[in-house]
């Protein structure tokens, strides 16, 4: 287990908007600003997903572009972009982007399920299995997504088959409508689930937030925040920025005696391949 915390922020997902936050991120400029004040603040890695005009998650690679390019300007955060930002995208368009923008990491959904009442959130195993070769040819690590343990399980068949290289990294997503729900019983679940060189980090949804993050920290993992996951900084009190969420967890991070660690000690525990800034 490293002695360090990686932090990661999830600045926008698909589906939180204004009326939910005013503060929340959606155009690329926003984003970009957004990732920087984070990155300052000591997170490691950004999450992005990206807004059409409209302000409706879309894959559309030129936003990703944009962003990309603007954050980089601005710092060297290690990128993780999403491949499930539009309900609707084909398995072209949520690859593509990984081929030019060549991200350091980019996630990886094990699997399908009920989105509740937004839809199916569909990740056939053909596809699974064009992107985890894509995200090998491309040198793009990926970030296994698990919304239940069922997902867990889809990623060793993917490990067997050298579609996930290993040691894998893994994030525990509890809370999500349709998935498993976000308590410290089921987290300490998933977390047994594991092979001992795994990499892995979790995060809780709305209300779920909080215990999931301490529950985290307390077991060596790394931790997510973001306003993809939560627009409420305490109950009743909406977020006036992701760096605020950063900050409380770099300020956790360093009670449990496991400082945060910086883009390039990512790189180094993730063994990330760098990419030109």
């Amino acid at each position: 287990m490293t002695n360090k915390t990686i932090i990661t922020v999830a600045t926008t997902g698909a589906f939180p908007t204004k009326n939910d936050n005013p503060n929340i991120p959606l155009t690329p400029r926003e984003i970009a600003e957004d990732v920087y004040e984070c990155w300052q603040a000591g997170a490691a890695i950004a999450h992005l997903h990206m807004r059409d005009d409209e302000g409706r998650g879309t894959m559309d690679i030129n936003k990703f572009r944009e962003t990309v390019t603007l954050i980089r300007e601005k710092c060297d955060i290690v990128l993780n972009l999403t491949t499930s930002g539009d309900l609707n995208a084909t398995d072209e368009t949520r690859m593509i982007h990984l081929v030019e923008l060549k991200p350091e990491l980019a996630s990886y959904d094990c699997g399908s399920m009920n989105w509740a009442h937004s839809g199916l959130f569909i990740n056939h195993p053909a596809f699974l299995e064009k992107l985890g070769q894509l995200m090998i040819d491309n040198e793009v690590r990926p970030e296994i997504e698990v919304f239940d343990a069922g997902m867990f399980y889809n990623s060793l068949y993917y490990i067997k088959k050298n579609l996930i290289k290993t040691p894998a990294y893994y994030q525990f997503v509890l809370g999500a409508a349709g998935g498993i729900s976000a308590t410290v019983e089921n987290l300490i679940f998933l977390r047994s689930l594991l092979p001992e060189n795994a990499h892995w980090s979790a995060f809780g949804i709305g209300r779920g937030h909080m215990p999931i993050l301490m529950t985290t920290l307390a077991m060596g993992g790394h931790v997510r925040v973001g306003m993809e996951d939560n627009v409420y900084y305490s109950k009743g009190r909406l977020a006036q920025s992701n760096a605020e969420f950063v900050a409380r967890a770099v300020r956790l991070a360093n009670e449990v005696d496991r400082a945060p660690a910086t883009p390039n000690e990512t790189r180094s525990i993730l063994t990330l391949k760098r990419r030109a800034l």
